[in-house]
């Protein structure tokens, strides 16, 4: 089963709201291999398995932002009622409410998802802070350097002729 869902496909449908990543019900229940009415009858049979950082239903104005973000739904998938988005957490939940081996396998691939892109994204912050890192510190280096040069410009200037002293010099 691990094959037949492959991660990077599950990584596409990993969406930020709420400042949070989630998963919505709609891009579940095929990989579960059921419609969405009974993803989504399975959770309101054990809403005590889901409280609100395990999931939370969309905003009229999240399902649209999203909809605008992931394109237009094709003709006839337009949602009845608003998607339910599932955090890592609550996804590890459904393997209990949705009690079948395909439910485990999803889940398990689910998860190494959210792993890889949690690592993406600390190699993202990690990568950024020594690309800053460098910049302070060449950026220090630059004006060490530019001085250098300029030290040099000046040594390799010809030296202004000596003006001829004013006034009487009995050596002449």
């Amino acid at each position: 089963m691990s094959r037949m869902v492959v991660v990077e496909q599950i990584e596409q449908k990993i969406y930020f709201v709420r400042g949070i990543k989630v998963m919505l019900d709609y891009d579940l229940a095929p990989l579960y291999g059921i419609e969405v009415k009974y993803l989504k009858r399975a959770v309101k049979r054990n809403l005590s398995r889901f409280p609100s950082d395990f999931m939370m239903e969309l905003t009229k104005k999240e399902y649209d932002s999203l909809r605008c973000q992931i394109g237009t739904l094709k003709k006839g998938q337009h949602a009845k009622y608003l998607p339910y988005a599932f955090t890592e957490q609550g996804i590890a939940m459904l393997s209990s409410v949705l009690n079948s081996e395909r439910a485990i396998q999803v889940n398990i691939a689910i998860m190494r998802a959210f792993v890889k892109l949690r690592e993406i994204l600390l190699t993202h912050k990690e990568l950024g802070r020594k690309l800053e890192d460098l910049e302070r510190k060449y950026d220090r280096h630059d004006k060490q350097i530019k001085a250098i040069f300029e030290a040099i410009r000046r040594l390799m200037t010809e030296p202004e002729k000596p003006k001829a002293p004013i006034g009487f010099h009995p050596h002449r």
